[in-house]
């Protein structure tokens, strides 16, 4: 058979879109024939530029469920396999101008039920002739790309003669040498290319296996090489995976031992972030072989990522929140997801510092993204680049956020007490300064840039997670018997202070999270010096209520009510100190605690308020003070400011609920007869007497109904009315003889209410010891109320009380 070089014409016979064309439609004839025939079908791993697009959410799922993450869509829309072509334009052959060897070349690939050797070797003769021409004319990148992926397909046949495979090969690295700068122009060029590379890599023929390696390698280190990615990066790493994996299935073993002899002995023209990659590639393909074998490749793999990881550390020296070189911020990149997508990996120290600084600055660049918004409001402020967050949020890095976080809790799991001290502590940091941080751009550019807003916290929300998972691994790690008391108690605060400055990034309820707070709430409120340093860490009330340590900006109006921020952390210690409260020396709430506790009474938001009078319940209900005296006499003092701040607050912002549960407290646990119980009676009353005396008594269907106006006063009337099963002996005249005297002043339709609910009331109690002097009371304050008589309060007063 007449090769189809022999037919080629000449050069003025075709344009140069015509030889385009018919290489491209070759191409593609050519595909169906190998996919037809081609013995080895391999596994499909991406070479994907979108690897890992899903949501965040979805990510930090799969990593709670411990399950590898599936493939997206996208993922699969690049592969190295043999059953697709990457071409994409999808041409056809020109109907003009093509001649007869065209005609020749389509009537043998059409009729060919197998591609034999002399088709191959025809195709290998046709493409020398073409790319001789592209190399002296115009150079087209699409060309070269398809071209590469072309050669690489046909060295992987097994019917090539080894003739072709070679001339294939050497044509290929001659190419990847040559055009690296134009044909990694884009991505969509970068995937063809490195699918051609990777059927090369898979030949037969192992001559020219170094060599392709070594110009992979060292492309984008080169002056004119291009401008190295992470999305490169994840090509190269499932490249690798795809090689190894075949090498694998076919006991390859001379190219297994040529892969560890590289990796072993990397060269200094290698690019680091393509090398750890590729070492990335093929520990993923070994955790995904199922094999215990090949340990040699394991540690020479493991080995490499290590050694870069720790030139980098050496390099960088400090952790810096303002960034990396870009160089270095590639490479923390790379390593943080070339551990993540191979799998499970031996615990080294300096990979362990890698994954605290790929997470902490460039998977969540929090720091970077506020320092420039706020020096951007420190002049004159003309907006921030939204799409800059936007595109981090989309980034491939980001979406990996819950796999990276997954690795790094499990090398911080089998690191030695130092390394993990050492990551703890940058941790934490990093929950202070992201509360510090956020603090000021919320509140400085709430109802102006609220997307931008919106768009930092949905990075910062993904931090919270990240904080979460590792927090539990520590509570898991170090809160068991291997590790001393104090340390243990010392972890446990740095862990509760951590939560609530990032408390106001929750925004859903984890079980990792509760378990993380039941393990560390255990031992410190057991502890009376861990639950005084967790105490001592609330911001003061001269910070709450004023914009310390911010920025040199314009003067802004500072209202600690409306900064949200700083409320979800006050409600996280609201929460919290009342399980640990019986442990609380009374000095200590009184410095640290009260102050908060009065303050947020007064917050508008109901449920801020509501926690606020919780806290005063926990506190009037615990009692086992080493100095009893010191908080019995605390109590009694708290209760003439808490009245005071609630009823000021009633009603509108002091939720009613609230402030009952207060007063309940405050009576059961004060001692008989406390003046302070005296005092909050007495202001209750005047409080129902007040509200009563702004309604007409005109009004009847509102005195008959307690409604609308009259429903505050009605409730605290509804208080005063409780308190009579509650108060002590002691207090119980006084609180008759208040309660009279409010009843006695309201209009008929009133009166006729509040004794209806007092003889239910009456009839309803089952203490026998109150009961009869109830009796009595009830049937003067009722015979005084059916007189129709306004005695004064002095004159009532004996008579009821004389009638006890």
């Amino acid at each position: 058979m007449a090769t189809l070089a022999g037919h080629m014409p000449s050069s003025s016979f075709f344009s140069a879109s015509a030889v385009f064309q018919m290489v491209i439609t070759f191409c593609r004839k050519l595909q169906i024939e190998i996919r037809k025939n081609a013995r080895l079908c391999p596994p499909s791993p991406p070479c994907s530029t979108t690897a890992g697009r899903v949501s965040v959410e979805d990510s930090w799922s799969n990593h709670r469920r411990k399950r590898p993450q599936a493939s997206s869509p996208n993922e699969q829309k690049i592969k190295l396999e043999t059953g697709r072509w990457q071409s994409k334009l999808n041409l056809s052959f020109l109907k003009n101008g093509c001649g007869a060897s065209v005609a020749a070349a389509t009537t043998v690939l059409q009729k060919s039920s197998r591609l034999t050797a002399a088709v191959v070797n025809s195709a290998v003769e046709v493409l020398l002739h073409l790319f001789s021409r592209q190399f002296d004319s115009d150079k087209c990148p699409l060309f070269f790309s398809e071209g590469i992926l072309l050669l690489g397909s046909l060295s992987f046949q097994t019917s090539a003669s080894e003739k072709s495979k070679k001339v294939c090969l050497e044509l290929l690295s001659r190419l990847l040498e040559e055009e690296c700068r134009s044909i990694f122009l884009s991505d969509e060029l970068t995937s063809s290319v490195l699918a051609g590379t990777g059927y090369a890599l898979s030949s037969s023929v192992t001559v020219y296996f170094e060599k392709i390696i070594d110009i992979l390698f060292g492309i984008w280190g080169k002056d004119d090489g291009p401008s190295g990615s992470l999305s490169h990066g994840l090509m190269i790493l499932h490249l690798f995976d795809w090689v190894l994996s075949n090498f694998f299935n076919l006991q390859s073993l001379e190219q297994i031992d040529l892969v560890r002899g590289i990796l072993d002995n990397v060269k200094p023209t290698h690019v680091s972030f393509a090398v750890v990659m590729a070492a990335g590639g093929v520990l993923r393909a070994l955790n995904g072989s199922g094999s215990s074998g090949f340990m040699k490749l394991r540690n020479s793999a493991e080995k490499r990522i290590e050694i870069v990881g720790r030139d980098l550390v050496s390099k960088t020296k400090c952790f810096d929140y303002s960034g990396n070189e870009p160089r270095n911020s590639l490479l923390l990149q790379s390593i943080a997801l070339a551990l993540a997508r191979s799998g499970s990996i031996s615990h080294h120290t300096s990979l362990l510092e890698c994954l605290a600084s790929a997470l902490l600055i460039e998977i969540f660049p929090l720091h970077r993204i506020y320092n420039k918004v706020l020096k951007l409001l420190q002049g004159s402020w003309q907006g921030y680049e939204i799409d800059e967050v936007k595109a981090h949020l989309n980034s491939v890095i980001f979406k990996e956020a819950g796999a990276i976080a997954g690795v790094f809790c499990n090398q911080y799991t089998s690191a030695n007490e130092d390394s993990q001290t050492t990551v703890e502590n940058l941790v934490w940091h990093f929950c202070q300064d992201v509360y510090s941080w956020h603090r000021q751009v919320a509140y400085l550019l709430q109802g102006t840039e609220d997307e931008l807003v919106r768009e930092i916290e949905k990075i910062a929300e993904s931090a919270f997670l990240m904080v979460v998972v590792f927090a539990l691994a520590v509570t898991k790690c170090r809160l068991d018997s291997r590790t001393n008391q104090e340390t243990k108690l010392q972890i446990s605060v740095r862990i509760l202070v951590s939560f609530s400055c990032m408390e106001y990034f929750r925004r859903m309820r984890l079980p990792e999270y509760m378990d993380t707070i039941r393990a560390v709430v255990v031992s410190v409120q057991e502890n009376e010096s861990a639950c005084v340093s967790f105490v001592e860490s609330i911001p003061s009330y001269d910070d709450l209520t004023n914009k310390h340590g911010w920025f040199n900006l314009p003067k802004v109006a500072y209202l600690w009510s409306t900064d949200e921020v700083q409320t979800a952390r006050i409600l996280f210690y609201m929460r919290v100190i009342p399980t640990c409260v019986e442990q609380l020396p009374a000095y200590v709430f009184r410095k640290m605690v009260a102050p908060t506790m009065f303050l947020y009474m007064g917050h508008s938001n109901g449920k801020v308020a509501r926690y606020s009078h919780s806290m005063f319940v926990a506190f009037m209900s615990s009692g086992k003070d080493t100095n009893q005296d010191e908080r019995a006499q605390l109590k009694e003092q708290l209760v003439f400011y808490y009245i005071q701040r609630s009823l000021e607050g009633y009603p509108g912002i002091t939720p009613f609920e609230g402030m009952t549960s207060g007063v309940a407290a405050l009576v059961r646990h004060l001692p008989a007869g406390s003046l302070s119980i005296f005092y909050c009676i007495h202001c209750l009353a005047e409080k129902a007497n007040s509200l009563c005396s702004v309604v007409s008594t005109c009004e009847t269907d509102l005195w008959k109904n307690w409604e609308g106006e009259l429903e505050p006063a009605k409730k605290v009337l509804d208080l005063l009315l409780r308190l009579l099963s509650l108060v002590d002996i002691q207090v119980l005249p006084s609180l008759m003889k208040l309660l009279a005297q409010e009843i006695v002043k309201l209009p008929v339709e009133g009166q006729n209410t509040i004794l209806n609910q007092l003889y239910q009331h009456v009839a309803e109690s089952d203490d026998v010891t109150r009961k009869p002097t109830f009796v009595s009371w009830l049937q003067s304050l009722s015979y005084l109320c059916a007189q129709g008589t306004r005695k004064t309060s002095s004159t009532f007063g004996g008579e009821a009380l004389s009638r006890l």
